[in-house]
């Protein structure tokens, strides 16, 4: 019988405890982000753009001929092993008296022309193979290079540790504003993003939209799409960029161009008067709380004195989805276990735990449930 406890001893325990709980803390991130999978798919085999539907195409083409190729290989094995099971039966001395009973007579050379001639056929045909497939992709690509921008609209998304800073420049007619994670476009019109990093190396990958496309520091890059069918669809980090890279999700919505008109006008506006000055006295007192705590220091409201930058946007908390990049759903109970311990929900986060009663807390998400 061996002691099993011995061994691992109180460090290996606490270890084994701390990967449970991380299971745990998974499972249960993952249960509640299914309910916004389902509303926002992420599959590159159902495209939602002219350039998705490129890539799809190239897919479907890899997939038809390397299919064919490791078939053809399959039936090749399956032949040989056949031949060889019949030629097993054959004696040594039947092959000896052909050879006239001379051990170090030549074998017989027109016997290996045959696979010869084979192995020959199979090596030009992969060529070709491979050929065609280079020109396919070089194809795609251009043809993903060609889409038409005029009349574009302009983005810039920076990729943080581990959430989205979305940028939407001013217009002639109004401001420009930051959101967080989630952002809008309108069908039927391009999509120009400049895309940036200010810590690691990123890839923004819209699945349903464009191909990936990697974000590196120091070096600006940019990504166009169209979206030509309305609907939410999700993306992902495709880079790994540290211990949250899986909790790193967008979602982006394409709105008819009056929906997002209106979406676009709302969102540059400050927060509504009700979160400005609240009636309501547990909300005026999380306002205090808000602009008097480390939240004003990171955070940004516009129309209070709240200007941090470290932290997303909050000047329209509740009209996203999700917080924590996707990790769960936009609800105030959620928002009061985020703020409560962040790396509980999500370990490894740089959000920093604030240190508050649950009156507190309490009053803080009573006033975050106004910005909407």
């Amino acid at each position: 019988m061996v002691d099993i406890a011995g061994p691992i001893g109180p460090m290996a325990s606490d270890r084994i405890a701390f990967v449970a709980r991380r299971g745990v803390r998974v499972l249960l991130a993952c249960v509640a982000r299914s309910a916004c999978a389902q509303q926002a798919p992420q599959d590159a085999l159902h495209p939602a753009g002219v350039q998705a539907a490129h890539i799809v195409r190239l897919w479907h083409l890899s997939l038809i001929v390397c299919g064919a190729v490791f078939a053809a290989v399959l039936l090749a094995t399956l032949v040989a092993l056949v031949r060889r099971a019949d030629r097993s039966g054959d004696t040594g001395s039947d092959r000896g008296g052909d050879r006239g009973g001379d051990e170090h007579a030549p074998l017989a050379q027109p016997q290996e022309r045959g696979p010869q001639r084979a192995v020959a056929i199979v090596s030009i045909a992969s060529v070709v193979v491979l050929l065609g497939l280079i020109v396919a992709d070089v194809l795609t690509d251009r043809a993903l290079s060609r889409l038409p921008v005029d009349n574009a609209l302009h983005l810039e998304v920076t990729g943080q540790q581990w959430w989205w800073k979305i940028d939407y420049p001013s217009d002639a007619q109004q401001p420009g504003f930051s959101t967080a994670n989630e952002f809008h476009v309108p069908a039927g019109r391009p999509v120009i993003i400049a895309l940036k990093t200010t810590d690691v190396i990123h890839s923004f990958w819209m699945p349903n939209l464009h191909g990936k496309k990697d974000m590196l520091p120091g070096i600006d890059s940019t990504i166009e799409f169209r979206v030509d069918k309305t609907g939410i669809y999700r993306g992902q980090c495709a880079e790994y960029c540290g211990a949250e890279h899986a909790w790193m999700a967008m979602f982006v919505t394409a709105d008819t161009p009056e929906r997002y008109a209106q979406w676009r006008a709302q969102q540059a506006t400050p927060a509504v008067a009700a979160a400005l000055s609240p009636s309501d006295g547990l909300a005026q007192r999380g306002l205090q709380i808000f602009e008097q705590s480390s939240c004003a220091n990171c955070h940004t409201v516009r129309g209070t004195s709240a200007q941090g930058t470290l932290g997303p946007d909050l000047t329209h908390l509740m009209s996203r989805q999700t917080i924590a990049a996707g990790v769960l759903s936009n609800t105030q109970q959620n928002l009061a276990a985020w703020i409560r311990d962040p790396n509980a929900v999500k370990p490894g986060t740089t959000m920093p735990t604030v240190p508050l009663s649950a009156s507190d807390r309490q009053a803080l998400v009573a006033w975050l449930g106004t910005l909407r």
